[in-house]
C-alpha cells in the first residue's frame, strides 16, 4: 500500500462517517486526501497522521474520539495490520507484511518511472540559470548554478511541470567591446584596453580569431575590432556549451540580449508599460515607477543620452518570457544580486504578474573547494573545467547539489574524491553499485523473479525498514520539486544507502543469493525484488541530479 492509497483509504473513513451521521461535518469538509508521514520512532508503526486534530473542532467531537472512530474503521481495510490512537489523537499505522513487500514489485515494474508524478501538473516554467558573459569561462560560481539549476529542473520534470531551461546570453553592451579590444590586441600584439580581458584564454581565442580571419590586422581598426568581437563571442560561447555539455547541462533556449535591442523588443516594453501607466519621463530620462511594488527607488529605463540601462533590457527580457508562454518564471542568481530581487519581482508587478507568484527568485552563496588551483588560463578563477578534470564529474555535481542553494559551502576537493563511506557521492553510488553485483550474483544462483514473489516473506526489521523508506521516494521527490531544493533528493539517497547497506550486513540472515548447498526459496526471491527495487530507486535519484549509477566501483 503506498502513501497515496493509504490517504485514500483515511478520505474513505472519513466520508463514511459523514455519510452514517457519526461525523458532523459537512460532505465538502471531508478532504480529497490525507497527509501521511513516516513516524520519528519505528515502533509506532509504518504511518502515522493527525488528520484527526485537524477536523475534531470543525466536526464538533474530540480529537481522540474522532481518532478511535478512524482506527476502527482503517483496521478492517485490507492490507492494514493494525492501527493505534496516541496521545491527543495521532493515528498510528502499522500495515501487514505482505502489503508492505508488495511496494517492490510496484517499484521494479515502474522503473525509471517510479517517483515522477503530478504534484506540479500544470505549472509552465521558465527556469533561467547561468547567465554568464560570454566574455571568459565558466568558474566554479557558475559551477554551483549548472548543478543546482539543472537538478532543479529535472525534479521540476519529475513532479509533472512543464519546464524551460534558459540560458541569457549577456552579448550586449560595453563589456563586448572591451572583449572585443581585448581580442584584436591579443591577435595583433597591441596592449589591451583599460578595463579589458587579459588571461591566457584571450589569447587562445585571438588565434582562433586569426585562423578564421588571417586579413584581421589589415582591417581598419573599428571593423577589426567587430570582426574580433564577433569572432571571439562565437568561440567563447561555443566553448560555454562545449564544457557544459560535458558536466551534463543542457539548455533548451538560449536567448540573446542584443536580439532584444535588434527587434526592438527594449522600446517595445517601455511603451508597453508606459500605456499600463507605470512610466514616467523626469530630467530628460525615462523611468519606471518601481517603488508602487516594493523597490527602494524607481529605476530609469532609458538615460537622458537616449542609450538603454540594463534594468530596461530586464524589463524586455521579462515581457519577452512572459510572452513566450511561461506564467512561472524562476531566476537563479549569484549571491552579489540580492539587489535584484525587489527590482524584479517590480517589473512583475508592472508588467501585471503576480509577483508572489509568477516569479522566483533564489540566490545562491558563494563556493569554495579547498585544493583546487587557480586557472593558468584565466589567472584569477577556478575554471569549472578544471574542477571536473580534477575531481569527476559526478563527484562536483552531487556535492554542489546536496547542500541548499543559500548555504555558502566550503568543500575540500580531496574529500570530494575519497573512495571511502565519508565520501557521500561514493556511498551512494557504492549501494547502487552493489544491487547490481547482488542481482547478478543472485541470477547466477538460479535465483529469478519471474519465478514468483511472494512479498510477506520481508517481514524483517530491516527489511520494513527498507521498504518504509523506498515508500517515501515519490513524496521527497515532489517536496523538493514545490521548496525549489534538490538537496533533499541527495539527502533522501543517502538515508537509503544507509538503511540498504544495513539491510545488506545482515546478509547471514538474509540472503539473497542461496549457499552452493541450498535450494532456490521464497525468500530469496522475495528479497532479490528488494534488492532490485532499491537499485530503481538509487538509478532515478541519482539521475535527477545529474549523477551516473555505475553498476561497479
Amino acid at each position: 500500500m503506498t502513501p497515496t492509497e493509504l490517504s485514500e483509504a483515511l478520505s474513505a473513513a472519513l466520508a463514511a462517517a459523514v455519510a452514517d451521521g457519526t461525523l458532523a461535518l459537512p460532505a465538502d469538509a471531508v478532504p480529497a486526501s490525507v497527509h501521511v508521514e513516516r513516524p520519528r520512532q519505528r515502533e509506532h508503526g509504518d504511518w502515522a497522521t493527525n488528520v484527526a486534530l485537524q477536523l475534531a473542532k470543525k466536526a464538533g467531537t474530540t480529537p481522540r474520539a474522532l481518532a478511535e472512530d478512524l482506527a476502527a474503521r482503517l483496521g478492517a481495510t485490507p492490507g492494514i495490520k493494525s492501527v493505534g490512537v496516541a496521545g491527543p489523537g495521532f493515528l498510528n499505522i502499522t500495515l501487514d507484511a505482505a502489503t508492505a513487500g508488495e511496494l517492490a514489485r510496484t517499484i521494479v515494474e515502474a522503473g525509471a518511472a517510479y517517483g515522477r508524478g503530478k504534484a506540479l501538473a500544470g505549472q509552465v516554467i521558465n527556469l533561467e540559470y547561468i547567465s554568464a558573459n560570454p566574455t571568459g569561462p565558466l568558474h566554479i560560481g557558475h559551477t554551483r548554478w549548472a548543478a543546482l539549476g539543472d537538478s532543479l529542473g529535472r525534479i521540476l520534470r519529475a513532479a509533472g511541470a512543464e519546464v524551460a531551461a534558459e540560458y541569457y546570453i549577456n552579448d550586449a553592451g560595453a563589456q563586448m567591446d572591451r572583449f572585443g579590444e581585448s581580442v584584436l590586441a591579443r591577435a595583433t600584439g597591441g596592449e589591451v584596453p583599460e578595463g579589458g580581458y587579459r588571461g591566457e584564454y584571450v589569447k587562445e581565442l585571438a588565434a582562433k580569431v586569426l585562423a578564421d580571419r588571417p586579413d584581421l590586422p589589415e582591417l581598419p581598426h573599428e571593423e577589426a575590432i567587430a570582426v574580433a568581437r564577433e569572432a571571439g563571442y562565437t568561440h567563447q560561447l561555443a566553448e560555454i556549451r562545449e564544457v557544459l555539455a560535458g558536466f551534463g547541462v543542457h539548455f533548451d533556449v538560449w536567448f540573446s540580449e542584443r536580439e532584444l535591442h535588434s527587434s526592438g523588443a527594449v522600446d517595445k516594453a517601455v511603451a508597453r508599460l508606459r500605456e499600463q501607466g507605470h512610466v514616467f519621463d523626469k530630467d530628460g530620462a525615462v523611468w519606471l515607477r518601481t517603488t508602487d511594488f516594493t523597490d527602494d527607488k524607481d529605476r530609469v529605463m532609458i538615460r537622458a543620452n537616449g542609450e538603454p540601462t540594463y534594468f530596461a533590457s530586464d524589463a524586455a527580457y521579462y515581457l519577452s518570457k512572459k510572452d513566450r508562454g511561461f506564467p512561472g518564471k524562476i531566476y537563479l542568481l549569484g549571491a552579489d544580486h540580492h539587489g535584484y530581487v525587489n527590482r524584479l519581482k517590480a517589473i512583475a508587478a508592472c508588467a501585471g504578474d503576480d509577483p508572489e507568484s509568477n516569479i522566483e527568485v533564489l540566490i545562491g552563496q558563494l563556493v569554495n573547494v579547498g585544493g583546487a588551483k587557480l586557472s593558468k588560463r584565466a589567472g584569477n578563477i577556478i575554471e569549472l573545467r578544471d574542477l571536473v578534470d580534477w575531481i569527476g564529474k559526478d563527484a562536483v555535481r552531487y556535492s554542489l547539489a546536496r547542500y541548499p542553494a543559500d548555504s555558502p559551502l566550503e568543500l575540500r576537493g580531496e574529500d570530494m574524491i575519497k573512495q571511502s563511506n565519508d565520501n557521500p557521492v561514493f556511498y551512494v553510488q557504492y549501494a547502487h553499485s552493489r544491487t547490481v553485483q547482488i542481482g547478478i550474483k543472485a541470477v547466477e544462483r538460479g535465483v529469478r523473479r519471474v519465478d514468483g514473489f511472494d512479498p510477506a516473506q520481508l517481514s524483517h526489521a530491516s527489511e520494513t525498514a527498507l521498504i518504509g523508506r523506498l515508500t517515501e521516494f515519490p513524496r521527497i521527490v515532489a517536496q523538493a520539486a514545490e521548496l525549489r531544493e534538490p538537496h533533499r533528493v541527495a539527502r533522501y539517497l543517502e538515508a537509503l544507502a544507509g538503511d540498504f547497506h544495513s539491510w545488506y550486513n545482515d546478509d547471514e540472515k538474509l540472503r539473497v543469493t542461496p549457499y552452493a548447498d541450498e535450494e532456490v526459496t521464497d525468500a530469496h526471491r522475495a528479497r532479490l525484488w528488494l534488492n532490485d527495487a532499491v537499485h530503481t530507486v538509487l538509478a532515478n535519484g541519482l539521475d535527477l541530479l545529474g549523477v551516473s549509477a555505475p553498476e561497479r566501483m
